[in-house]
């Protein structure tokens, strides 16, 4: 497994786990995760990297739709290339 982050440009992924911060996190961490579910970042999604380039939110394909995620919410959701 590995970071969706750390996905290339094309390449397609299962959603296998999605992290939470260890330790105290103020309740942030928890409303970004849970915000992440209702986009439809979900355990067993299949996900499409489209872009994945620079320092910004990255931009994928879920289903049928475009969701931009912001590269510390992508590093704590683990995917299995496929």
């Amino acid at each position: 497994m590995a970071p969706l982050g750390l996905l290339s440009e094309g390449e397609k992924a299962e959603i296998m786990e999605i992290r939470q911060q260890k330790g105290y996190c103020h309740g942030k961490c928890k409303t970004q995760l849970y915000h992440a579910e209702e986009m439809g970042i979900r355990i067993g999604k299949i996900v499409e990297m489209l872009n994945n380039r620079g320092r910004g939110p990255i931009l994928l394909k879920i289903d049928e739709l475009r969701i931009a995620v912001g590269r510390g919410i992508a590093m704590k959701i683990m995917v299995k290339k496929l």
